[in-house]
């Protein structure tokens, strides 16, 4: 390594060239990545009601929905403004009134279960089917383009509208990310560092590393916003420790080889690379463990976020080095003194008193488990968006004025009877929440033959194997109320025909349910045990990997039960990912002291002595890496108007700092209550008393 590092030190002019000409490749990457904007796009393929959504588009020709609200308009006006949105491209076709009946007749003619499924006092409401899925990037240009015909007497609402509302909130706020985490970064560094031009390089070096992660994710089929969203963040926050660690060995190398740069360089890399491996797998564990979830998200995340540190990791070791090289010079300009203060004293206490911070560790230990086991968690998307986007207020339009939440469509395999269609239409009007259904047979009645029932009619509503009905629904997706009703329509759905099936955006939603629950229990196991074996191995110990696990699953459920105890609520994804990726970033920590303790040790040192020293070595880098992540999560946490990403970023934002805490105060004083069990079950620390 020392003979590879000394070469990477000779080329240094072509490697930070070569670098930034990387850059060009990364960047045509991500413009030509494919961003996902539609979560429920993750769901497994397997599951009915994903199934259902391709049925539609291949059976029907339509991929998604909205409904559009008109106000005060006279109905040749809407008839007009409906074949204007029509026209537009990606619209497959919209349902309305006329296609039922000719504007001549009176609408008060029409039947009432009709009537009320279209007219409310001043307001009338069409339904617009897309010719694609709900987040395909053509729905959402239909959407944009139709907003701007119908003006401000109309409201488009439904997922499609929803997603694109998501597109154009992101779009507008990642690069305000990026600028909030690199600014309150600095703030850290130039505290923490010794150079206002160390800080600077330490942000170019992972600024491109974090370019190269985002421009490989074009042999992904797309990423989601998500992912896109915390990518530059957690890659921030994660990977500044390898910065920090390559910078404190090369300024220890300079001294032992008497300010022979190259060499002292070429000395930290091969030391840096040594020590940020063994911590970088436990971080590149956590997101792994991602990869588990059968909701395909968390492979999303979790394969670019391991991908994202392996490369942090390369430029460490390949590009910073050559950067400080060359930048020598203004380093030693720049030089200014730390803002850190001496933690000696602050160490030797903590240590003195580990008893008193085993009895406030036994305290906070139930409530913290309890609240964290009780936090609520909620699955709607529109929720974890401003109320102030116009699919909310249409959403709000739909409910208020139609008793409409939901639409649930189901999808009728041909061969039923006009009885059976019938009978089985009138148990579903039965459902509790159940507003109005409307099908071919509601339109048009049981009695009429079924060659009488216009063409235009017929294209829209039954296709050769299938007839689409459309179930009204005023309970809102995500609630208790709404599975419960999805429950039973698909009892009396499968009752008259098994082929048949109830899809939907909130079908999606209570299978979204379904399946993170599981994912949550496999997630956090597979996360636990990866760990768990890679710091056995790295340790060589079956009491330490329990320990280090132990004092970060507390720190994590301290961090999850403060919702609890605030009164708050968290987006599903929020509580999923945040236990691996709060586990995979701060166990380095403990990771750290333990490495320090385990030498002293071995080496010969008495257990209060050895702990001393250890937290003593530790604490500085623990709290600076505990900052810097921290740094990077905390602005977006207040900054961000959508939920999902400003509730994980909080969550990483208190759990670095959690997580900081409880190695710094808990972790001492479990290496002084059981040292004995772990030099009885730790490799060549068993002879020791």
């Amino acid at each position: 390594m020392i003979q590879f590092a000394k070469k990477l030190v000779h080329h240094r002019k072509f490697i930070v060239f070569l670098a930034f000409i990387l850059l060009i490749p990364s960047t045509i990457g991500i413009v030509k990545t494919r961003i996902n904007y539609d979560i429920l796009s993750y769901l497994p393929d397997s599951l009915e009601t994903v199934k259902g959504q391709d049925i539609m588009v291949d059976q029907f020709g339509a991929g998604a929905y909205s409904m559009i609200i008109v106000e005060d308009m006279n109905l040749h006006d809407v008839q007009k403004l409906k074949q204007k949105l029509e026209k537009v491209n990606h619209v497959d076709k919209i349902i309305w009134y006329d296609d039922i009946a000719d504007l001549s007749v009176p609408k008060e003619m029409l039947p009432e279960k009709v009537r009320k499924v279209f007219f409310n006092k001043n307001a009338t409401m069409m339904i617009a089917m897309f010719k694609e899925t709900t987040s395909s990037d053509n729905t959402m240009e239909a959407v944009t383009q139709m907003r701007k015909i119908v003006g401000k007497q109309c409201f488009i609402s439904g997922m499609s509208g929803v997603v694109t509302d998501i597109k154009n909130l992101v779009m507008q706020e990642i690069p305000i990310y990026v600028t909030i985490a690199a600014v309150l970064s600095l703030i850290v560094l130039f505290a923490t560092m010794e150079s206002f031009a160390v800080a600077f390089l330490f942000l170019l070096s992972i600024g491109m590393a974090i370019l190269y992660n985002l421009g490989t994710n074009i042999f992904l089929s797309d990423v989601s916003y998500l992912t896109m969203a915390l990518t530059a963040i957690l890659q921030l926050g994660v990977t500044m420790d390898y910065s920090i660690f390559l910078l404190h060995s090369y300024e220890s190398n300079k001294i032992r080889f008497e300010g022979d740069k190259e060499r002292a360089m070429a000395h930290a890399i091969s030391n840096t690379f040594k020590s940020i491996t063994g911590s970088s797998v436990t971080t590149v564990a956590g997101f792994a463990a991602l990869c588990f979830m059968t909701f395909a998200l968390g492979a999303n995340l979790g394969i670019v976020m391991a991908k994202g540190v392996i490369i942090g990791v390369i430029c460490c070791v390949t590009v910073l080095p050559s950067l400080i090289l060359i930048c020598d010079k203004l380093i030693e300009k720049t030089h200014h003194r730390s803002l850190m203060p001496d933690l000696t004293n602050a160490s030797h206490f903590i240590t003195k008193h580990y008893k008193t911070t085993i009895v406030v560790f036994l305290i906070l230990l139930f409530p913290a488990i309890y609240g964290n086991n009780h936090t609520e968690i909620y699955y709607n998307i529109d929720k974890s968006l401003p109320q102030s986007l116009p699919s909310n207020v249409a959403n709000k339009k739909l409910s208020d004025e139609f008793g409409m939440s939901n639409i649930h469509m189901v999808m009728i395999k041909n061969g039923m009877s006009q009885k059976e269609l019938s009978n089985m239409q009138k148990e579903i009007d039965k459902v509790d929440g159940v507003e109005w259904c409307l099908g071919m047979n509601s339109v048009i009645g049981s009695s009429i033959p079924s060659d009488m029932i216009p063409s235009s009619m017929k294209e829209m509503l039954q296709s050769d194997e299938y007839e689409m009905q459309f179930i009204c629904s005023n309970y809102k997706s995500a609630t208790e109320k709404v599975n419960k009703q999805i429950n039973e329509i698909n009892n009396i759905v499968k009752k008259y025909s098994p082929g048949s099936m109830v899809i939907g955006e909130a079908p999606l939603m209570n299978d979204l349910e379904t399946v993170t629950n599981v994912d949550l229990r496999n997630v956090n196991i597979a996360s636990i045990a990866a760990i768990f074996v890679i710091i056995l191995i790295v340790f060589k110990s079956i009491s330490l990997p329990v320990i280090l696990v132990a004092v970060i699953e507390f720190a994590i459920c301290v961090n999850m039960a403060v919702p609890y105890y605030t009164g708050l609520s968290l987006p599903f994804v929020a509580s999923i990912v945040i236990g691996t990726i709060q586990l995979g970033a701060t166990v380095d920590y403990a990771i750290l002291m333990t490495s320090r303790y385990q030498k002293e040790r071995i080496n010969g040192k008495k257990k209060m002595e050895a702990i001393r020293i250890a937290h003593e070595t530790s604490m500085q880098s623990i709290i600076t890496s505990g900052l810097s992540f921290f740094a990077a999560t905390i602005g977006i946490a207040i900054y961000s108007n959508i939920d999902m990403i400003s509730a994980i970023c909080t969550l990483l934002a208190r759990g670095a700092v959690i997580s900081t805490v409880a190695v710094i105060f808990i972790l001492p004083a479990m290496f002084m209550i059981f040292d004995k069990l772990i030099c009885k079950t730790t490799l060549k620390m068993g002879h020791l008393e």
